[in-house]
């Protein structure tokens, strides 16, 4: 009975493994002893420390019965993105009295094609369905599986045989070193107790987290609020469950890996602001967060978890029209339509009920139209921001306001020097007056011969003017740049 219940379990497949088969033994040391094996359910303790970096370390602590000498252990779900290199192991019971003589990493994990394959040169019993006076039954031959490279080649009663086709197979056993998941397996010599607590601790791959942010703006655009929540995904072939969870923001160096490791964002989330979850600490020189209470994650799951709320704090609106100018050649000709773009821009301070370091990620930002329904109007990502920084979201284009500029003029002064006029238009068709900003980025050696309204270097290849717009009018903004090259 069990026999066929495994073969319902796997119909159909190239390979099989009877219900009652239990896993797998480690090769046991010259003492002949067998393998301790050790699951999630001996779990005593989980820390997940997750970076934003597509890398987490774990912590697992179990408790574990071990012989007295040396004997194997296997340490079972394990992430399948583990880093074996990165392993280590060690008893907090009785740190001195337990050592760890070799370990191992296997990864050769059961599959139809690999279990067929471990089985060249025995015996295997094929299962096939026959129709047979209208009804259906299962013939069952034993075969000799001699090779299985481009098919199987099977000897039948001293007869070679290919391209049998066979609706199931049935194996004796499964090989021992064939695993159903990933497994650690060290080589233990213990002086102390038979009960030990032992920590696991590694890194792993295919699990990261991001910050996702909703900026809520209010309609007149003066006031905002800010949610934070943290998106966990992971999808590293392991679950975490009860786990302290720690989040690290920042550029963590790692060194180029000679071999790679073995083997979504969610949706806005709106509503009341959640009570802060996360404490927040400087660690070296980046930021540690971590989560006052337990959680679990699951595998290929995306999770999210409330990071920080922020209400009723000072936000501005700002346009600006970025532009690239060529001073070293005369350019006169047909005006272009810069883009003129939409900040909001806003101070991570305690007088903004911020003033923690936000870590890297996508702000969403979200307006009330007239009937107060939220309406998305953009989102941009930001890189990670200390305490007492600026934050600047660009969200998109103005639709209501126009920029034409054009090269007016161009003339050769003397050797190597030349100066160039450019007259940049606004038109705004807006029911309220703006404020646009021009930046015009400048090459060379130059200098402000002219202009109709006052100019800030900025830096040594950006000049800025601050141009008022009435409401459905236009204004004007020349000058004139002397240029040595």
């Amino acid at each position: 009975m069990r026999v066929y219940a495994a073969i319902l379990c796997v119909a159909h497949l190239l390979a099989m493994v009877p219900a009652s088969i239990a896993a797998p033994q480690s090769a046991a040391p010259a003492s002949g002893i067998p393998a301790a094996a050790s699951t999630d359910r001996d779990q005593v303790d989980l820390s997940v420390t997750v970076y934003n970096s597509n890398l987490a370390l774990v912590k697992d602590v179990r408790q574990v019965q071990l012989p007295i000498g040396e004997s194997p252990l296997r340490f079972e779900d394990v992430a399948s993105s583990i880093n074996p290199a990165t392993v280590h192991f060690r008893s907090l019971t009785e740190p001195s009295k337990l050592s760890v003589i070799e370990q191992n990493y296997e990864y050769d994990l059961l599959d139809p094609q690999k279990l067929l394959r471990k089985y060249v040169g025995k015996e295997v019993t094929l299962v096939r369905q026959e129709q047979e006076n209208n009804s259906t039954k299962w013939t069952e031959t034993k075969a000799l599986l001699l090779a299985d490279s481009d098919g199987p080649v099977w000897k039948i009663d001293n007869e070679i045989v290919t391209g049998l086709t066979a609706d199931s197979y049935r194996f004796p056993d499964l090989p021992a070193n064939l695993y159903s998941r990933p497994t650690l397996v060290w080589l233990l010599d213990n002086s102390g107790t038979h009960s030990q607590k032992v920590e696991a601790s590694y890194l792993t791959g295919d699990i990261n987290w991001n910050a996702d942010y909703v900026l809520t703006v209010t309609r007149d655009e003066t006031l905002a609020d800010l949610d934070g929540w943290v998106t966990l995904d992971n999808k590293s072939g392991a679950a975490f469950h009860n786990a302290q969870l720690q989040l690290v923001a920042g550029e963590v160096h790692r060194a180029p890996q000679p071999q790679p490791m073995m083997r979504a964002n969610a949706g806005v989330l709106g509503g009341v602001i959640a009570p802060k979850q996360f404490a927040q600490e400087a660690f070296g020189e980046y930021h540690l967060y971590t989560l006052d209470r337990r959680t679990s994650i699951e595998n290929n799951e995306s999770k999210q978890i409330n990071l920080l709320g922020a209400k009723s704090f000072l936000i501005t609106k700002i346009y600006r029209v970025d532009s690239q100018g060529d001073y070293s050649q005369a350019a006169p000709g047909e005006p272009d339509k810069p883009p003129v773009k939409v900040f909001f821009t806003f101070r991570n301070d305690a007088k903004s009920n911020l003033g923690i370091p936000l870590p890297a990620g996508t702000v969403r930002v979200y307006q009330a139209d007239s009937a107060g329904r939220l309406q998305f109007a953009g989102e941009d990502n930001i890189n990670h921001t200390p305490k007492d920084e600026d934050i600047s979201i660009y969200t998109g284009n103005a639709f209501d306001i126009v920029c034409e500029r054009k090269q007016t003029d161009y003339k050769v002064i003397a050797r190597r020097v030349s100066e160039a006029e450019w007259q940049i238009t606004l038109r705004n068709h807006k029911d309220t007056p703006v404020n646009v900003e021009v930046r015009e980025t400048v090459g060379g050696d130059w200098e402000i011969v002219s202009t109709s309204v006052k100019g800030t270097k900025l830096d040594a290849n950006t000049l800025s003017f601050s141009v008022p717009v009435e409401k459905d009018a236009s204004a004007t903004l020349t000058y004139r740049i002397r240029a040595h090259w």
